[in-house]
C-alpha cells in the first residue's frame, strides 16, 4: 500500500499518495472538490497524477529530439500510444513536509526511450484559499531534455449530474484531434462551436476529450469554474481551478465511458505546458538544458 500525507487548512483536507505524487482526496467542509479514489492499488484513470515528462500522448511511442529516433512503451494500445509521460507509475519520496504544505521528489530516466535525466519536485501547499501545487523539473542529466507537464485532476462541481454543470473558461481554440486515436489535426476557433465555454453555459450531453489554446491570463493566471446549479449551503457550490502562463493548453475530458462503466463522474481539467503529441510536434516543447529548471503551479479551490 503507498504510502500517503494529509494536509488540513480552512476547512479544506487534502490527501496526497506518494504513489504518482496523486491528489487521492481534495475536500471542502467535507464535500468532494476532485473525485476520490480508495488507498492502495491501481490508481484508476490516472486521477489526480502528476502527467511528466510529457503530457497526453506521444503517437506511437516514437519521437526524435536533437536528430535521434526515441521509442517509449506504449501504454495505451487501444491507441497505440504512450500516454501520460513516465512518472505516474513511481512512488515519490517525501522531502519536506509541515503542517500545510509538502514537497515530494521523483527522478525519471534514463530509461526505455528517455535517456534523459530528469529531477522533479511537487511541493503541495494548502491554506483557506484552497490547494496549490507547483512542479519543477530539473535537468540533472548531461545532456538537453524534452519535457512537459500537466495535473490530472477531475473536478467535482456537486451532487447533480455532470451534464448539469455549469462551466466557464475563456479559450479562443481548441485542437482538432483523429476520433479513433485522439492525436491532433489541426487549430480550430471556439466561438459558435459546442465546445465554446466562454461564457458560463451547461455542460448537457457534450463529449469533450480536447485540447484548448488562446487562454486569457488575467494577472498572470488563467482561471476555469464547474458549478453545480442545485449547490448551496456549507461546502459552496461549485470548483475552481486557476493556473500560471507556462500553461498555455488546457486538456478538458468529460469522462465518458462506455456501458456498464460508470461515466462522467467528473471533469478532468488538465492545464498543460504543451499540446498532445508535442515530441513530435515540437509545439511549445520545453527544452531543458543540463542544469537548467522549469516550474509550472496550479490551485484547486471551492466556488
Amino acid at each position: 500500500m503507498s504510502t500517503e500525507f494529509t494536509l488540513s487548512a480552512g476547512g479544506y483536507t487534502a490527501v496526497v499518495s506518494a504513489r504518482a505524487a496523486a491528489i487521492r482526496v481534495l475536500q471542502f467542509e467535507g464535500r468532494d472538490l476532485v473525485v476520490p479514489f480508495p488507498q492502495g492499488g491501481p490508481i484508476p484513470d490516472y486521477r489526480g497524477v502528476i502527467a511528466a515528462p510529457w503530457p497526453n500522448r506521444i503517437a506511437d511511442g516514437t519521437y526524435t529530439f536533437d536528430g535521434v529516433e526515441h521509442r517509449v512503451p506504449i501504454n495505451e494500445p487501444e491507441r497505440a500510444t504512450a500516454l501520460h509521460g513516465l512518472a505516474f507509475p513511481l512512488d515519490w519520496t517525501l522531502k519536506e513536509s509541515d503542517a500545510g504544505a509538502l514537497t515530494l521528489t521523483c527522478t525519471v530516466g534514463p530509461t526505455a526511450g528517455y535517456p534523459f535525466v530528469l529531477e522533479l519536485s511537487a511541493r503541495f501547499t494548502l491554506d483557506e484559499a484552497g490547494l496549490h501545487t507547483s512542479v519543477t523539473a530539473r535537468n540533472a542529466g548531461s545532456i538537453a531534455a524534452p519535457y512537459g507537464v500537466c495535473p490530472h485532476p477531475y473536478l467535482v462541481a456537486g451532487s447533480s449530474p455532470l451534464d448539469e454543470w455549469i462551466l466557464e473558461f475563456a479559450a479562443d481554440s481548441f485542437l482538432e484531434v483523429t476520433p479513433d486515436r485522439l492525436l491532433p489535426v489541426g487549430l480550430a476557433p471556439t466561438e459558435g462551436h459546442l465546445f465554446d465555454f466562454r461564457s458560463p453555459r451547461a455542460i448537457g450531453s457534450t463529449e469533450i476529450d480536447h485540447a484548448f489554446t488562446g487562454i486569457t491570463f488575467d494577472g498572470g493566471l488563467a482561471r476555469l469554474s464547474v458549478r453545480d446549479p442545485a449547490g448551496t449551503g456549507v461546502g459552496g457550490s461549485g470548483v475552481g481551478m486557476s493556473w500560471d502562463e507556462s500553461c498555455q493548453w488546457l486538456q478538458i475530458h468529460t469522462a465518458d465511458k462506455p456501458a456498464p462503466i460508470p461515466g462522467r463522474l467528473g471533469l478532468a481539467v488538465e492545464p498543460m505546458t504543451c499540446p498532445p503529441d508535442a515530441f513530435n510536434s515540437g509545439t511549445d516543447l520545453i527544452r531543458l538544458e543540463p542544469g537548467a529548471e522549469h516550474t509550472a503551479s496550479w490551485s484547486i479551490y471551492t466556488l
